[in-house]
């Protein structure tokens, strides 16, 4: 196994014809920042080059898989220039590259997937949840709107109703129903979940490059046609709420463990 990258953020390694990728902020539940969402475009980006890799596996440190974007780390990223729109430029192209990559992507999830994270869960070609694991689009209760195109894919696989229910009402969705309304691939015991994982990825590891590239992009030419200009209406909407009181007064609430108050 070859170490190809270790950041604040994430680690990635090749190990034979996979390439795995984990996420390492279990003491932040794996929420991610401007710098880690770049370098996981980048690092995805990259694999797609590599002739001799097979298949990309994403996973979290810890008992969570991804609790969203780092508001801990807000602050300083604004500081140093990170502006709103980079924030959604940097989440859109990490999405996209997940999308876009010629070789299937394999999540396993298990606690939290939310906010961005959920979107990165979604946007995988298969993904294998524990089942205590959960999806949760909360943007709407810290004031914001669900990004890295997150309502789009529960819309595309599961429709328009259950993408409402998760934006508009901000709560958990647990892994079972997830996998009852067709958004997941499997939900498994904490005994069963990495057996079936690496099961998934010795197959694909095994199998023939470009019919999987060409089968992958088939069947998200026909599952996400609408993906691109959802995430350019995202970050218009987002750029703004970004930048708006109520997400403020949404963040800090959220750091101070209180309920928000929203203006009028």
């Amino acid at each position: 196994m070859t170490n190809i990258a270790t950041t604040p953020g994430f680690s990635a390694i090749v190990d034979g014809r996979v390439l795995r990728i984990t996420l390492t902020n279990p003491r932040r539940k794996n929420a991610i920042n401007y710098d880690t969402m770049v370098g996981l475009g980048d690092i995805v980006r990259a694999a797609s080059a590599n002739k001799s890799l097979r298949v990309i596996v994403l996973t979290g440190e810890g008992g969570d898989f991804c609790t969203g974007a780092d508001l801990a780390a807000g602050p300083a990223d604004a500081a140093r220039g990170i502006t709103p729109e980079m924030t959604m430029d940097g989440a859109n192209a990490m999405v996209r590259a997940i999308v876009d990559s010629p070789l299937p992507v394999v999540t396993r999830v298990k606690g939290a997937a939310a906010g961005i994270g959920a979107a990165i869960a979604l946007a995988a070609d298969l993904s294998y949840f524990s089942a205590d694991a959960y999806l949760l689009l909360a943007f709407i209760n810290i004031g914001l709107m669900p990004d890295g195109g997150a309502a789009a894919m529960v819309a595309a696989a599961a429709g328009r109703p259950l993408a409402a229910e998760m934006a508009l009402l901000g709560e958990r969705l647990p892994a079972t129903r997830a996998k009852e309304y067709g958004l997941i691939t499997d939900v498994l015991s904490d005994a069963d979940l990495d057996a079936r994982v690496e099961a998934v990825v010795a197959k694909l590891a095994g199998g023939p490059r470009r019919a999987t590239e060409l089968t992958k992009r088939a069947l998200n030419e026909a599952a996400l046609a609408s993906l691109d200009g959802v995430l350019a209406a995202e970050k218009v909407g987002q750029s703004e709420l970004l930048e708006a009181a109520d997400f403020a007064e949404g963040a800090a609430a959220m750091l101070q463990k209180r309920k928000p108050v929203f203006e009028d």
